[in-house]
């Protein structure tokens, strides 16, 4: 069966978030006074990371809210206690100078109108729809995608095949006849390919290894590989 519908990732696939996220980290430190406690922005995003791995490991095993892990994140990161409405205003702040900073990756338009015609577009991220509707708003590409479903609302991440199949249900389709674009080999196009769709490893950095994936490292190699098919066996050519 011909794949009929793209499902995409955000973060990292079709939005810059290291970019920002190093930007953001950068002026809220400095905003708040807190530059000077590491020595550089990549060690405070180290940690900001090592951080959200440990409280979002803590959600997606129904321990804590969304919200609650985000609130332990500030409080970890910081390493005092504060209320919740203290970590709400802080983590506030943060997102304000993250959100100043915000950007499509180059190729995400193009692809998306090359592909409009022929496919169903729809996105799954592990965040909240509250967070990536919005930024899909602010980008300008929140009406390319027919659904946005997000494991705060699902209750399941990726890689659970709970997650995908949601995703394809949203569409209408079968998992066979939907392919799946992210950044992350296992949580992304490895997830995916264990729920049955067709998974894509999107290696913008080139980092290659892993030949049991289905790899591209631009969007611009997707329209060869999808109008090809044949389970992705296809020369990957722009448009």
């Amino acid at each position: 069966m011909p794949i009929n519908a793209v499902v995409w990732d955000i973060d990292d696939t079709i939005f810059d978030y290291a970019t920002a996220d190093h930007v953001g980290m950068r002026d809220h430190l400095r905003a708040e006074g807190l530059a000077d406690g590491y020595a550089t922005v990549d060690h405070a995003l180290a940690r900001w990371r090592e951080i959200t791995e440990l409280h979002w490991a803590s959600f997606a095993s129904g321990e804590t809210t969304f919200e609650g892990q985000r609130r332990d994140r500030v409080r970890s990161f910081l390493g005092v206690p504060l209320s919740d409405d203290a970590a709400d205003d802080w983590f506030g702040r943060y997102v304000a100078h993250f959100e100043a900073a915000w950007k499509l990756f180059p190729d995400t338009v193009p692809v998306l109108d090359v592909l409009a015609e022929d496919y169903r577009h729809a996105v799954l991220s592990n965040s909240s729809v509250h967070n990536q509707d919005r930024k899909l708003r602010v980008l300008g590409v929140r009406d390319r995608f027919e659904a946005l479903l997000c494991a705060a609302e699902l209750g399941v991440s990726k890689p659970a095949a709970e997650a995908f199949h949601a995703a394809c249900d949203a569409l209408g389709l079968p998992p066979h006849e939907v392919a799946y674009v992210g950044d992350q080999p296992d949580i992304d196009a490895g997830g995916a390919d264990a729920a049955g769709l067709a998974g894509i490893w999107l290696d913008r950095g080139g980092l290659g290894g892993r030949p049991d994936l289905v790899r591209i490292t631009g969007l611009e190699q997707l329209p060869g590989l999808l109008r090809g098919d044949t389970r992705f066996g296809a020369p990957s050519t722009f448009g």
